[in-house]
């Protein structure tokens, strides 16, 4: 018997004014709305919507000078794939397991042009969450701009994450089936002046439609919710799931080693019942980990199945396979 849940969906009222949208209605300016919403996240002057995270990544990637900076696991492939199109340089940091540390920034310090950016995810492998305060600190002391991509920690009470006190631009994607769901679109910020001065021919390209505005100015509201369901929830299944990754740290999935991950990946997608959608990934993985384990992506399921009787009978359902 399959264990039942529920794949995240943007929320009905946002689908509501997204279908409104549609025919005509909600025809205020939903673009600079949304905008001012999500400043208000990311405690930065200035916001644009785009039509993808990749989107985001691309206009900030193209405003760097330098070399592009990444994590050796743990972030995400655009990063690779964007910097590679732009003709930029890429150097790999190593990380402790997605985890950025500044002793292994040092080690690349000295190989680095002047104006690189370090391009990260908040949440390593969206299992671990960053030391951002720390990691910002290295970058400004070292003429290193700060790109964090929050596309899974917008909504962090704590402000540890998504806050532009420490990240120089903030870029995210709005898709599915991220915190901020609405299946598509994007968004970057900054407090650089000027910064989007030579970026406007890709803004016009990379333009948000009507429809993901209203959507995106609607489902922000509920981003805090949907981070820290998610987080808390984590947080279970950390404590009773085997060999899990990271186990103290926040995140929105939760990654265990397993040396016949192959198999076991086929036995756990087998037992969930996610609406034909999915919440199993193999590692290795670049956007994950690089070791052979399985993330559960507790990132893709809607928060309101997030039942203590469900979090018991995915540990229970896990750990009898995972043995």
């Amino acid at each position: 018997m399959k264990l039942k849940l529920a794949y995240k969906k943007p929320s009905k009222i946002t689908q509501i004014n997204m279908s409104s949208s549609c025919i005509g209605l909600n025809n205020g300016d939903y673009n600079q709305k949304a905008c001012d919403k999500i400043k208000k996240f990311t405690k930065h002057d200035s916001c644009k919507l785009v039509n993808s995270g990749n989107s985001a990544i691309f206009v900030a990637m193209n405003n760097v000078k330098g070399d592009i900076i990444i994590p050796d696991q743990g972030a995400w492939h655009g990063f690779k794939q964007i910097a590679k199109f732009l003709g930029k340089n890429l150097v790999t940091v190593k990380t402790y397991y997605g985890l950025v540390k500044t002793d292994f920034l040092d080690e690349i310090l000295d190989d680095i042009s002047e104006g690189s950016a370090l391009f990260l995810t908040s949440l390593a492998a969206y299992t671990a969450e960053q030391d951002m305060k720390s990691i910002s600190k290295y970058c400004r002391d070292n003429g290193i701009l700060l790109v964090e991509d929050v596309s899974g920690s917008i909504g962090d009470t704590h402000e540890h994450l998504c806050n532009g006190f420490y990240s120089d631009v903030i870029v995210g994607s709005t898709g599915e089936p991220k915190i901020v769901n609405v299946g598509n679109g994007g968004f970057i910020s900054t407090s650089i002046p000027n910064f989007f001065k030579d970026s406007n021919i890709l803004l016009k390209s990379f333009k948000c439609d009507k429809i993901t505005c209203v959507g995106i100015y609607n489902e922000l509201n509920f981003a805090k919710s949907n981070f820290v369901n998610t987080v808390n929830a984590c947080n279970i299944l950390k404590k009773g799931i085997n060999n899990v990754m990271h186990p103290d740290k926040r995140g929105i999935n939760v990654i265990f080693r397993n040396d016949n991950a192959k198999e076991l990946s086929w036995k756990l997608r087998d037992s969930f019942d996610v609406e034909g959608r999915g919440i199993i990934t193999r590692c290795p993985n670049y956007n994950r980990l690089k070791i052979k384990g399985i993330a559960l992506e507790v990132k893709n399921l809607d928060v309101k199945c997030l039942t203590k009787n469900n979090l018991k009978s995915i540990i229970d359902i896990t750990n009898s396979i995972n043995e």
